[in-house]
């Protein structure tokens, strides 16, 4: 049971004081700060904080006694990787618009990209490793997104409520064939249209987001957003595709879960972030970054409706509960079929201390997200963990119980790998 030392990704869509003022440093910090690391990732690994102050990275670590970080039966399945990595996201400017692949789609791409020997740190390289990279965002403040395809009759309704002389022939398309064969077609469409089409059709779309913006209309947010897009990508056809997708606003604890295929956006917001431990990234736009039009259109999943949104099974850490404890009620577990991974989060309110067992299931690593926590170990260990510190937990090590520092409101966020 060690502390964590993590890596601070500094993006151009970061925030200034999201990262710095979690972590207690000052805030503005000098430059964006996006995302923090937590895990094992090769790019920027954490590393764990020995009792002597000194450092190893838990990379290292884990490559040097797979079997005593991940145990056997994570250390097997996932070829002594630690599967999940663990993220605060801070995003104060839009994401691009993205999908990843499963497992099979990325095993294949990652073997024919290897044969055409394409570096894997190449801008035009689409899969970096050969996994998949399901991934679940949970907010912490309100979260702001596009994710999945919206039913297509509210988006021949969108269509119709900003109509101009050349988005009518589209709404026509999607009307013919309101399902997912249709969304694949408008979508194929837009994405490959010239840029001397979208340079005509582009200003009319934004002109009449204004409009409708102004006038009220049912689809001001969706509008906002696309105005959003347009202002910092004004040439660019993911503006277009985003018309296409469900508009979220999470609340603080509500989740959504992105598997492969799942066309997505983050806008704006800070949440915590698991992830399979893998880089296969297909853009699809919004970005200066590589976008790869046939390889997306193989990935993308144009299954259509609302995007699930989750606010966690109460219950046991390791499983559903029968009983209806009060320590039941501080436990909320974001359940999805990743196999890399799975999320917990642990919050009591103010002036509750009870203590939680959080049992001994693999690999995990606890994020301190509000308040301060004692982790003690059945060995009698003990570690403090303060708001924006986490701690690494081996297989290896015996069960912990955790409980607040103080009367305050605290909340921790439990990573662990899924179903081994």
């Amino acid at each position: 049971m060690e502390l964590l030392r993590n890596a601070v990704r500094p993006y151009a869509w970061g925030s200034r004081t999201t990262i710095p003022e979690l972590l207690g440093r000052p805030v503005p910090a000098p430059h964006p700060e996006a995302e923090l690391w937590m895990g094992a990732h090769p790019g920027d690994p954490s590393h764990v904080i020995g009792p002597d102050g000194t450092e190893r990275s838990l990379l290292e670590l884990v490559e040097a006694d797979p079997v005593g970080q991940l145990g056997k039966s994570c250390a097997g399945r996932w070829g002594g990787r630690l599967p999940f990595l663990l993220k605060i996201l801070a995003a104060e400017e839009p994401l691009s618009m993205q999908a990843h692949p499963s497992a099979a789609q990325a095993a294949e791409g990652y073997k024919r990209e290897e044969s055409a020997r394409i570096p894997r740190d190449a801008s035009n390289r689409n899969y970096p490793d050969p996994t998949a990279k399901p991934e679940l965002v949970c907010a912490l403040t309100e979260f702001h997104a596009l994710a999945g395809f919206r039913d297509p009759e509210r988006t021949i309704a969108l269509l119709k409520a900003i109509e101009t002389p050349g988005l009518a022939k589209y709404a026509v398309l999607l009307e013919a064939q309101p399902d997912p064969a249709g969304l694949r077609a408008l979508f194929t469409t837009w994405i490959t249209l010239p840029q001397a089409a979208l340079d005509e059709l582009l200003p009319e779309v934004l002109d009449s987001c204004v409009k409708h913006v102004r006038e009220r209309g049912e689809f001001s947010v969706e509008c906002r957003t696309i105005l959003e897009l347009g202002e910092s990508h004004p040439r660019d056809a993911g503006v277009l595709a985003a018309l296409l997708l469900n508009r979220l606003t999470l609340s603080a604890g509500e989740a959504i879960y992105l598997p492969a295929g799942n066309l997505h956006l983050y806008l704006h917001g800070t949440a915590v972030e698991i992830l399979a431990n893998s880089d296969n990234i297909l853009r699809c736009g919004l970005t200066p970054k590589h976008v790869d039009v046939p390889e997306l259109l193989r990935v993308v999943d144009f299954a259509c409706g609302e995007m699930p949104v989750q606010s966690g099974e109460r219950g046991s850490v390791d499983g559903p509960s029968a009983g209806k404890s009060a320590s039941d009620r501080r436990l909320s577990v974001y359940r999805t079929d990743a196999p890399e991974f799975e999320l917990s989060r642990i919050e009591w309110e103010a002036g509750d201390d009870g203590e939680i067992a959080v049992h001994d299931v693999g690999p995990q690593i606890l994020l301190c997200t509000a308040g301060g926590l004692l982790v003690t170990a059945d060995d009698g260990e003990q570690v403090e963990l303060r708001r924006g510190q986490s701690v690494w937990l081996p297989a290896a090590d015996p069960a912990v119980r955790v409980r607040p520092l103080s009367g305050e409101r605290t909340q921790v966020f439990r990573a662990t790998a899924g179903t081994c």
